[in-house]
């Protein structure tokens, strides 16, 4: 399982995006933020909650300069069918990973091996392609997409302003802390 501060694997996956199946490979996203969205199911309760939530909020990602992608055990074929039939799934326009074997759930320590299902996990890449945020927990908690792009924030701007950490609740345009020198890079 890929930990905070390790870079992530490359991997390739189908998606369904667009109305289309496409391939995606993690090294197109080189140079960009990241931001998976893992989930148990198509056809759930809380899930279309979220999914359409993180919808609402795609063009404040794009924003930050981060691409935002969903991920469940399910096939493209079941996504294409859930964002036909699901006015909630329609307003998607990110792309939405297929990843039937689990193995991308097994790489990012979300999947239930037992139900062949992924936990809820967030997770916020760099542009060098280094784990830098997860967050996974019980299924039924659905999560905030505006605290996810509040840690996508937070992540940016400790990137671009060496020296600086993030307090709790930061907002951009919000004061940072200062660590004295001999803490920077142990915190």
């Amino acid at each position: 399982m890929v930990k905070v501060g390790e870079k992530v694997p490359e991997f390739q996956v189908d998606v369904f995006e667009n109305n289309q199946t496409k391939k995606f490979k993690l090294s197109d996203y080189s140079g960009k933020w990241l931001v998976l969205l893992f989930y148990p199911a198509d056809f759930t309760f809380v899930c279309p909650t979220e999914l359409e939530e993180a919808a609402g909020l795609y063009d404040s990602f794009k924003k930050e300069g981060a691409e935002v992608a969903s991920v469940s055990t399910d096939t493209v074929y079941v996504h294409k069918a859930w964002h036909d039939g699901s006015p909630s799934i329609q307003k998607i326009r990110y792309p939405m990973i297929a990843d039937p074997t689990g193995n991308l759930c097994r790489l990012f320590g979300t999947y239930i091996e037992a139900a062949g299902l992924s936990l809820r996990g967030s997770f916020i890449i760099d542009p060098d392609g280094v784990l830098k945020a997860i967050e996974i927990h019980d299924n039924s908690i659905g999560r905030s997409a505006e605290e996810i792009l509040r840690k996508l924030q937070a992540a940016k701007f400790v990137r671009e302003n060496k020296g600086e950490v993030c307090p709790a609740s930061w907002r951009p345009g919000k004061k940072t802390l200062k660590p004295s020198l001999d803490l920077v890079g142990k915190i």
